[in-house]
């Protein structure tokens, strides 16, 4: 949720593809739905979040599944809504990004694209982009943060 990652990014995430020194998490392209890599800033909790799960670390997943070495199951986010009776689905966390980024900022749209790593429709316009934003999606990220964690939108839940 405070990455806007894909569900399939995010329970696939492993331990190689963070730098919590940077603050960063490096999705490859080949679990992109893109199939380009997609570098991710993350803001404090989530560095915090990615910290925790380090200290429970079972093998390479960062949110293992069940059966040794292996992420969670695709429904495990979908479970745990419904368990905590959140009318909402994972997917429409991403759309809430969105929507928060154009209601309640300035950002420019280019910006808000790449931090859900939209593909540009426009050829040309994809040719000449050479940025992918990543500071500026820094401020973003944080600031998607600071929203959610005052919202009350989160809840905590005890990993054990």
């Amino acid at each position: 949720m405070l990455t806007a990652a894909r569900s399939g990014e995010g329970i696939g995430a492993q331990w190689d593809e963070f730098d919590l020194e940077r603050g960063s998490w490096v999705v490859p392209g080949k679990r992109m739905k893109a199939g380009k890599e997609h570098r991710v800033p993350l803001s404090a909790r989530a560095q915090e979040i990615v910290a925790t799960m380090a200290a429970l670390r079972t093998g390479d997943f960062v949110f293992p599944g069940q059966k040794h070495n292996r992420p969670l199951s695709n429904m495990a986010l979908e479970m745990l809504l419904r368990r905590l009776k959140v009318d909402a689905t994972v997917h429409g966390f991403r759309s809430s990004f969105r929507d928060w980024v154009a209601e309640q900022t300035d950002v420019p749209r280019e910006v808000a694209e790449a931090a859900l790593a939209h593909v540009l429709e426009n050829k040309v316009e994809a040719a000449y982009r050479r940025s992918d934003f990543f500071e500026k999606r820094r401020q973003l990220m944080n600031a998607w943060c600071e929203f959610v964690l005052q919202s009350g939108a989160v809840v905590q839940v005890q990993v054990q």
